[in-house]
C-alpha cells in the first residue's frame, strides 16, 4: 500500500499513517505541489500509488473516479487542523483498508469550529 497525502492536510498526519505501517508520501515529498487534480492522479498511477487522501471537496466534481484505479478518500470537515482530522483517523484507516478501487469515499465530521 502506497498512500499520497494531499497538500491540504496537516503534514504531521503523514506520521500517523507511517505508524500504521502504511507507506505514505506527501505531495511536497514528491515535488508535486500545485499540480492539477488530473495530473496528480496520473502521476500517482505512474508512480504506483494505491490511495489518495485529500480535503479537496471539489475533486469529486472535477474527476471521474471510474477512470482511475486509485481509491480517493475525500475528507469533509469544517477545518483542516490536526486535532479535528485525528478525530476521523480511525475512519480514514478503515476506509483505506477497504481499498475500493476507483471509488470516491467521503467521510464527514460532525464537529464544528
Amino acid at each position: 500500500m502506497k498512500l499520497l497525502h494531499d497538500e491540504n492536510l496537516p503534514v504531521k498526519l503523514k506520521f500517523r499513517f507511517l505508524d500504521r505501517k502504511i507507506e505514505t508520501f506527501t505531495v511536497t515529498d514528491m515535488k508535486w505541489k500545485s499540480k492539477s487534480n488530473g495530473e496528480l492522479l496520473q502521476l500517482m498511477i505512474e508512480n504506483d500509488f494505491t490511495h489518495l487522501v485529500t480535503l479537496d471537496n471539489n475533486l469529486s466534481f472535477q474527476q471521474n473516479f471510474l477512470t482511475y484505479p486509485i481509491p480517493v478518500i475525500v475528507i469533509i470537515a469544517p477545518a483542516n487542523n490536526y486535532s479535528l482530522i485525528m478525530e476521523l483517523f480511525e475512519l480514514i484507516i478503515a476506509t483505506v483498508n477497504k481499498s475500493i478501487v476507483g471509488s470516491n469515499i467521503v467521510l464527514y465530521s460532525e464537529k464544528r469550529k
